[in-house]
């Protein structure tokens, strides 16, 4: 019985197999070639690993036949048809058209309707469960895709690249603060909680809603977020929005100039709303306003806490009154301040 001859490369080869591979016959048949090449007698392999003197005959000569890639074995079962050709053009309907396109009036795919094109437009008679099982073999899978915004503000790195040469050539008696407002809902916000399997949980819900409005801003240095409440029924309003700049100066009045990051929603323009250019031809100096880019709430830091505070407060809560939420919410906002300004659009850490 000859011993196997394995070059370096191909002794490699099996060892990362043997160590690596999540395939208990490829993990098996590295092994018995890494034993057969280190001398070892048949007696001994057959020993080891349980197998016959066929086995090792069969897999020796395989891989003196075909190389390392015999040990991947041949494939089982009966042979695929040529007729499963068709299901490289079914995933390529399926992610870059719509139905629409195809007459359907539907907006998204089933594998019925792709079915019915392959029938009446390919002459091709495939069944829904073997376009499905198409679909599964490429690696896609049926679930909820993530929203995004469609519209792109066109001066987007214009606008950007003129908010980091500001950061960065900040003076020491200039701050900037990130503003924007939020909503707290008494009707909750419905998160993922725990629960007993096959038992889904409920969340209790007022009936009748009630809004209120909290306007806020992070400070680029600090991470400290000022926060000015809305009136009951006041919305998000130009009002609040110059309260929240008089909170600003009040808490940053060491400060010479207060420069306040926001988007240009008509309440906090001057084009947009009186009350606002008039606060400008009084405060301008002190505070000026910047614009974020349309449509890019991945450009201002305090979405983040945002974010927290939903997570934290407003998902799944039980508090009857809106004044029992907004007590939590501002007990929250005294734990967890100061808040870290995580921003990868403007640098990973913000200067001090």
């Amino acid at each position: 019985m000859t011993r196997l001859q394995l070059t370096s490369a191909e002794r490699e080869e099996l060892l990362d197999l043997y160590r690596r591979s999540t395939d208990p016959d490829v993990h098996h048949r590295a092994h018995l070639l890494l034993l057969l090449a280190d001398g070892h007698p048949w007696a001994t392999i057959r020993a080891v690993l349980f197998c016959s003197l066929g086995t090792i005959r069969r897999w020796k000569a395989r891989f003196e036949a075909d190389g390392v890639d015999a040990v991947f074995g041949r494939s089982r079962g009966r042979r695929r048809s040529g007729i499963h050709m068709w299901a490289v053009l079914v995933v390529r309907w399926v992610l870059s058209c719509s139905p629409t396109e195809f007459r359907f009036a539907r907006s998204r795919w089933s594998c019925e309707a792709a079915a019915v094109v392959l029938r009446d437009d390919c002459q091709v008679r495939v069944g829904r469960e073997t376009v499905r099982r198409w679909l599964r073999e490429t690696g896609l899978v049926w679930r909820r895709p993530r929203p995004v915004i469609r519209p792109n503000d066109p001066d987007r790195e214009r606008k950007l690249k003129a908010l980091r040469a500001l950061l960065k050539g900040l003076p020491a008696d200039e701050t900037a603060v990130f503003l924007d407002e939020v909503d707290v809902n008494l009707n909750p916000k419905v998160g993922c909680r725990w629960m007993t399997r096959g038992d889904q949980a409920a969340v209790e819900t007022p009936g009748t809603n009630e809004k209120r409005y909290l306007a806020g801003s992070i400070h680029w240095r600090t991470g400290t977020v000022i926060r000015t409440e809305g009136r009951p029924n006041e919305g998000r309003s130009a009002a609040l929005f110059c309260r929240h700049r008089d909170d600003l100066r009040r808490a940053f009045r060491q400060y010479k100039v207060i420069h306040v990051i926001c988007d240009n929603v008509g309440t906090h323009t001057a084009e947009g709303s009186k009350l606002v250019r008039a606060y400008l031809t009084e405060w301008g100096p002190r505070v000026k306003v910047h614009d974020l880019p349309k449509y890019a709430p991945d450009t201002n830091p305090i979405e983040r806490v945002w974010w927290r505070l939903h997570e934290a407060v407003t998902r799944n809560h039980r508090c009857r009154t809106m004044d029992e939420l907004l007590d939590r919410t501002f007990d929250w906002f005294e734990a967890h301040g100061p808040f870290r300004v995580r921003s990868k659009v403007y640098c990973e850490t913000p200067g001090k």
